[in-house]
């Protein structure tokens, strides 16, 4: 006769099999989605109006244009309006205004930074400036790399032509949102980031996010190395 507890830790066995088995279909039926090949249309259409950043023309003309162009695909950022106004709403002291909307190019990350992906030359990375930037999420400071000479772009207003459409399978559709729907409950998502992303993060335990330097235990360790080097010269 098997125990109590042996049934029980099969039974989970089982449900976690079950739980990977869905993950494993969710991302095949993504992927399925994903590469949907874009189909052109017959009479493309206009949606509203897409602004994003161009190469200044005096900066375009000089011998270091297709430089900041190459630098420009990597942070350029598109902004999407119903009108060429790129308004937002607004409300002071009970009325409601609109002010325009601002656009900045985009900061890197450090990991994007470090990736061998994002191809950033030794020279381009000469125009970025390194910041930190305080995440109150996270409680701990966030290391970007920002562009220091943004006047070299500008901003420039065109029609969103919309000229490919992209079929939907609903048959897809329908069972990866229901497999989204299972693997977002609570005790599932638990499930799926302790057994497949990792061990599980207890709310009580203390978060390790600050810097090494600012911690006590370096500190410490730095203290004792100083005074065992002193103890050898000494010696």
């Amino acid at each position: 006769m098997r125990s109590v507890s042996s049934r029980k830790r099969t039974i989970r066995k089982d449900v976690i099999k079950q739980i990977r088995k869905k993950y494993r279909r969710s991302n095949e039926l993504w992927n399925i989605k994903r590469n949907i090949p874009w189909i052109p249309l017959d009479k493309p259409y206009q949606r509203g109006f897409v602004r994003f950043f161009v190469v200044r023309e005096d900066i375009m003309r000089s011998k270091d244009g297709d430089f900041f162009e190459g630098i420009l695909k990597k942070i350029n950022t598109y902004m999407y309006s119903e009108n060429r106004q790129f308004l937002k709403k607004k409300r002071k002291s009970g009325k409601r205004l609109y002010t325009e909307r601002e656009q900045k190019l985009n900061r890197i990350s450090s990991c994007s930074w470090n990736h061998p992906k994002f191809e950033l030359t030794s020279r381009e990375r000469q125009y970025f400036l390194k910041r930190e930037e305080y995440c109150p999420y996270r409680k701990s400071y966030l290391i970007y790399y920002e562009f220091m000479e943004p006047w070299r772009f500008v901003l420039r207003v065109r029609p969103n032509m919309i000229t490919h459409y992209k079929p939907v399978d609903f048959e897809v559709e329908k069972e990866y949102a229901e497999l989204e729907s299972y693997l977002g409950q609570h005790k599932i998502a638990g499930i799926v980031h302790k057994t497949i992303y990792g061990k599980s993060n207890s709310w009580e335990t203390k978060k390790q996010d600050f810097s090494l330097i600012k911690s006590r235990k370096y500190v410490t360790c730095t203290m004792s190395a100083t005074k065992i080097a002193e103890s050898f010269q000494d010696v």
